[in-house]
């Protein structure tokens, strides 16, 4: 890489590290480092994590230069950590909580009911959307007055592997689909030319 290049990345590093790691999109992208590459790269606004509050737009602007601003109200407002808490007389065990944590802090079978592991919940709200009954809820988070780097860190690296496994899983799919498609493929050769040796 180019000395641009290496100074690109190690704003994003810099930005990264002081971000909440919550991964609840409130900023308007996907993740808390895909806000980060659009705050270097394309000069988005560092007034946009609700979660980081004021204390998290302070240290943006220390690092990027950009000026302090109030929490942009269209992204949420600022609080104390969260959790979610499920009603485990209304949980229908349908997953869909699940699948929508991107840290993965639910755990629970089809059919079965759910739970929050509370030490690994970061109050994202994602989970509040696609539940069909309602019948999750959010409170102050019992165990943080405020979120610290070392429960951003674990964040991270449950993102991370979560992401990665997201990967690992999309790519065997693919590789299963290549391979029945192969199959398919020779099959239809062998066909054709067991049609093509009866006709000589």
């Amino acid at each position: 890489m180019d000395s641009a290049s290496d100074s690109a990345q190690a704003a994003i590093e810099a930005i990264d590290a002081v971000l909440p790691q919550t991964q609840c999109t409130r900023c308007g992208y996907e993740a808390c480092r895909p806000y980060a590459q659009a705050i270097v790269l394309k000069g988005a606004a560092i007034n946009r994590c609700p979660p980081g509050g004021p204390d998290g737009i302070r240290a943006l602007s220390a690092i990027t230069g950009q000026a302090e601003l109030p929490l942009n109200p269209d992204c949420g407002q600022a609080g104390p950590p969260l959790l979610a808490l499920i009603n485990p007389g209304q949980c229908i065990g349908c997953t869909l909580c699940i699948a929508a944590c991107p840290v993965d802090a639910i755990v629970g079978g089809f059919k079965k009911m759910h739970r929050v592991i509370r030490e690994d919940c970061t109050g994202c709200e994602l989970c509040l959307p696609p539940c069909p009954v309602n019948c999750i809820s959010l409170v102050p988070h019992p165990d943080r007055a405020h979120w610290t780097a070392e429960a951003a860190s674990q964040a991270r690296t449950r993102y991370q592997a979560r992401q990665a496994r997201l990967h690992e899983r999309t790519l065997s799919k693919e590789a299963r689909q290549t391979d029945k498609r192969r199959q398919l493929l020779q099959a239809a050769r062998q066909k054709a030319q067991a049609k093509r040796a009866t006709q000589t």
